[in-house]
């Protein structure tokens, strides 16, 4: 896996780059993202709720 750089460009900037990241992926590597992000969402709406002691 290659080493991430932090980009600090224009948001535009950042989006194009996004985009064209998404486009170069496969039709299976895009649906296991999208499960990825669901199985997350899922993970972190049935967690224990853990509130800080008063």
């Amino acid at each position: 896996m290659k080493k991430e750089i932090l980009h600090h460009g224009h948001p535009n900037e950042k989006e194009a780059k996004r985009i064209a990241e998404i486009k170069s992926l496969t039709y299976v590597e895009r649906l296991e993202r999208l499960f990825a992000i669901i199985e997350l969402s899922y993970t972190l709406k049935n967690a224990p709720k853990i509130y800080p002691k008063k």
